[in-house]
């Protein structure tokens, strides 16, 4: 059970950080990509950092 709590860690972590970079770039605050300043990447991004987020704390969450 704990190596099932470190993979699903270990997947959800880059999806959460490649989503907050998707936003930043799609609102023109972190510039050096074709993406920055295109909305239509924080769009994509918003669901996928709310997914990682939403998945890193649901199992990292205290057990009773």
């Amino acid at each position: 059970m704990i190596v099932l709590r470190y993979l699903a860690t270990i997947l959800a972590g880059p999806l959460l950080l490649l989503g907050i970079i998707w936003v930043l770039q799609g609102l023109n605050i972190l510039p050096g990509s074709f993406m920055t300043g295109q909305i239509i990447w924080a769009i994509y991004g918003a669901p996928m950092a709310i997914v990682g987020g939403g998945l890193v704390w649901w199992v990292n969450r205290p057990r009773r």
